[in-house]
């Protein structure tokens, strides 16, 4: 299993709107072969600032398959627009 990781840098004041854009994109990646799912958490200290965690089956699930698809130009459309700065993604495996 590879666990996607990217720190969301959402624009101050689009909070609310990227979290409904981001429940109308959540079954876009869900619907993706190697998803096996994700969690969204909102930053306490830094409220414009989300910690994204995506598992997949295998790295290629994400890059390939998912960011290579249709349903990837969705995604991007309702939600690349809210980032500033856009974020850095990487991908970790389990150690222990």
């Amino acid at each position: 299993m590879i666990t996607e990781h990217a720190l969301l840098s959402v624009t101050p004041g689009q909070e609310h709107d990227f979290e409904l854009a981001f429940s109308e994109a959540r079954p876009i990646i869900a619907s993706m072969a190697g998803f096996r799912g994700l969690s969204l958490s909102r930053s306490i200290e830094s409220p414009n600032t989300y910690l994204l965690l995506v598992e997949w089956e295998r790295l290629e699930d994400h890059t390939v398959g998912f960011r290579q698809s249709e349903q990837y130009a969705n995604w991007r459309a309702l939600l690349h627009h809210f980032y500033d700065p856009f974020p850095v993604v990487e991908h970790y495996q389990n150690v222990l």
